[in-house]
């Protein structure tokens, strides 16, 4: 298994556990996140993803994410996801992934 999908499965694992602080140690320090088509980061640094986290996502008891396709290029993890818990009907999403020395350096959220 590369470094890359390895770290995206283990966040991806406690991202449904909830379990905040496994998946936080996935991340680096200097973490960028855009939600796509934003052309300013939704998230700056593993502080604020931490935070965000905790106050929008890991309080939801309902929410999980549903893996339907992961695909590996080089140091980059594309994941078709179903996230459910948000609303009422899953949403579609497709999660990009770079892993830089073994941890998630930046990602590209795309919601249908």
């Amino acid at each position: 298994m590369s470094d890359a999908l390895a770290v995206v499965e283990q966040q991806f694992v406690a991202y449904n556990q909830h379990d905040l602080e496994k998946f936080a140690a996935n991340f680096s320090e200097s973490f960028i996140a855009w939600r796509m088509p934003a052309t300013e980061p939704s998230i700056q640094g593993k502080q604020q993803l931490i935070d965000f986290y905790a106050e929008h996502r890991f309080n939801n008891p309902a929410l999980r994410a549903e893996l339907i396709s992961r695909t590996v290029l080089g140091n980059k993890v594309f994941d078709l996801e179903k996230i459910h818990g948000l609303s009422e009907q899953p949403i579609d999403s497709v999660a990009v992934f770079e892993v830089n020395n073994g941890l998630i350096d930046r990602a590209w959220f795309y919601f249908a």
